[in-house]
């Protein structure tokens, strides 16, 4: 918002999360799945740019708040009496351990996430056919391969490093990213989709044209 209107030139986008401190290690269903991350990119306005140059091309995003049962780490407040004239009850607030329903997340997001990219696909006005590399939140290789099936794209253009790293949550994507661009995989000019979701729920989709070089 704030680049579109031009009050922002440059931004640096952040995405670190420490889930190790969240997660209940005495659920091993969630626990094992879960790793501390963080990964940043610097976007850059450019209003001279042309519309088949590299940057953002479109994008869409989604919550529903109705869904946050299945993925949350409850709000837990404890009173706090603070010394004043007169005494002064605060809240000490801190988050209960993390809960997830891996079913009822396996379900929404194999199904809202193949649409959401399409959305964004619409705003940049391309096909699945301009994409070359589908890069998603790293939550799990199923949910992976169904919206890869879905949208018609074959697992050889799906970046993953899941099974180094596992869920690092909002570093998944920008982890991802940065390994493909150093191991020479992605390219300068390549349309990279991507997608994210979690808890809200909340799901969204970007498409990138990489304008960066490989690193390699």
């Amino acid at each position: 918002n704030f680049m579109q209107t031009g009050g922002v030139k440059n931004a640096l986008v952040v995405g670190a999360d420490a889930l190790t401190r969240w997660v209940d290690w005495d659920d091993r269903n969630s626990c094992i799945l879960f790793g501390d991350g963080a990964g940043a990119m610097v976007l850059t306005s450019d209003t001279d740019a042309d519309n088949a140059g590299p940057g953002l091309l479109g994008y869409s995003a989604h919550s529903n708040g109705e869904g946050k049962v299945s993925l949350m780490c409850g709000y837990k407040g404890s009173a706090r009496p603070v010394a004043t004239p007169e005494v002064t009850q605060i809240s000490s607030g801190s988050y209960n351990t993390m809960t997830m329903s891996g079913k009822d997340v396996y379900k929404f997001a194999t199904r809202e996430v193949p649409v959401v990219i399409k959305e964004a696909l619409d705003a940049a006005e391309m096909g699945v056919d301009d994409v070359d590399w589908l890069l998603l939140h790293q939550a799990n290789i199923r949910i992976m391969e169904t919206v890869a099936n879905r949208l018609g794209v074959p697992m050889e253009k799906v970046l993953t490093n899941l099974a180094d790293y596992g869920n690092t949550s909002a570093a998944s994507i920008p982890l991802a990213l940065d390994e493909a661009v150093r191991s020479g995989k992605v390219k300068k000019g390549d349309v990279v989709a991507c997608a994210g979701f979690g808890a809200g729920l909340s799901w969204g989709s970007a498409i990138l044209k990489w304008g960066g070089e490989s690193t390699e």
